[in-house]
């Protein structure tokens, strides 16, 4: 006789299997309840007809790392299930929860986007179309940020916010705790677990910055003239984001001009350009460039008849 809580049938968030199934069901279980609104595999579980058919006690955690392993290496965006362990009619079985997924749409990685991405309907995994994916695609630009995207390979207490908390701290007068990082969108949890956004590796010091976003940095050029061709003064900035602006800006009072004129009491300098506006510019294109651009810089170019700042990205989309 099965008990009760296991008796129940297969549905959209519900599926049961006797032992690690063969091909890519497993994972495709997986990437459709991802799409979908999440949703739990019972593995030592007969469906037709119910059994508890138990896994054996030697083979748990080969078992365990298996799940983990395909799931993992097989789906993209990244999926991590959370694998439990319980004895039922002294016979052990393994649940693994799969949380909805941000980031939709996800795919079987070696069947690719259009092929490989599943969804779920009723008890039963069903292929995408492409009216599908491109509703999930909207789907996930309307629920989350790029920048708000988190980051599974590091832990909240492995992160370096030296610049950050310093800066934070003159600011607010507070000192940076993991609550307030919860706060301000840096740390979030998923799974019962707390993971590290996208922000927070960017705000994070140099070597954990570069590691994630080699490219997150400003390239600074004084040039000769009114071409590229001539090089007078140069530096990339590849610090935390928060200390990027001021060092941008040190750059740019060093290589402009600066003259000043004599009043009848005192003596009036002025920049060669308002340090005020390329301040503000400065900022703006540090905050509101496209971080998900590989392979893409923030550029300084000063010429003997202007100054450039260029920005990677796009005006960001207003959603109504």
């Amino acid at each position: 006789m099965v008990e009760k809580e296991y008796n129940i049938p297969e549905s959209r968030k519900l599926e049961f299997k006797e032992t690690l199934p063969s091909g890519n069901k497993i994972e495709i279980t997986a990437v459709a309840f991802s799409n979908d609104a999440g949703g739990e595999i019972y593995v030592g579980i007969k469906n037709e007809p119910r059994e508890i058919t138990g896994i054996p006690e030697n083979e748990l955690v080969k078992l365990e790392e298996q799940i983990s392993n395909i799931i993992y290496e097989n789906c993209n965006p990244t999926i991590l299930p959370d694998i439990l362990i319980k004895k039922v009619e002294d016979k052990y079985i393994q649940v693994v929860k799969i949380p909805r997924g941000s980031l939709p749409p996800y795919y079987i990685k070696s069947l690719g986007k259009e092929s490989g991405t599943f969804i779920r309907v009723g008890s039963s995994n069903r292929l995408a179309d492409r009216e599908i994916i491109e509703e999930l695609e909207r789907k996930r630009r309307r629920s989350i940020t790029y920048d708000s995207t988190l980051v599974y390979e590091l832990k909240p207490d492995e992160l370096d916010l030296s610049s950050f908390t310093k800066l934070y701290q003159e600011k607010t007068g507070k000192k940076i705790n993991i609550e307030s990082l919860t706060k301000l969108g840096l740390v979030k949890t998923e799974n019962e677990k707390q993971y590290p956004t996208v922000s927070a590796i960017l705000l994070s010091e140099r070597e954990i910055k570069q590691r994630y976003f080699p490219y997150a940095k400003i390239e600074c050029a004084r040039f000769i003239g009114t071409k590229t061709e001539a090089t007078l003064d140069s530096k990339t900035i590849d610090e935390s984001i928060c200390s990027q602006p001021d060092l941008a800006v040190a750059f740019v009072e060093r290589t402009i001009k600066k003259g000043s004129k004599i009043g009848r009491v005192y003596r009036e300098e002025r920049w060669e350009y308002p340090m005020l506006a390329v301040r503000e510019i400065i900022i703006n294109a540090v905050i509101h460039r496209d971080y998900s651009l590989k392979g893409k810089d923030i550029k300084i170019a000063i010429f003997e008849d202007m100054l450039e700042i260029t920005s990677p990205g796009t005006i960001p989309q207003v959603l109504i």
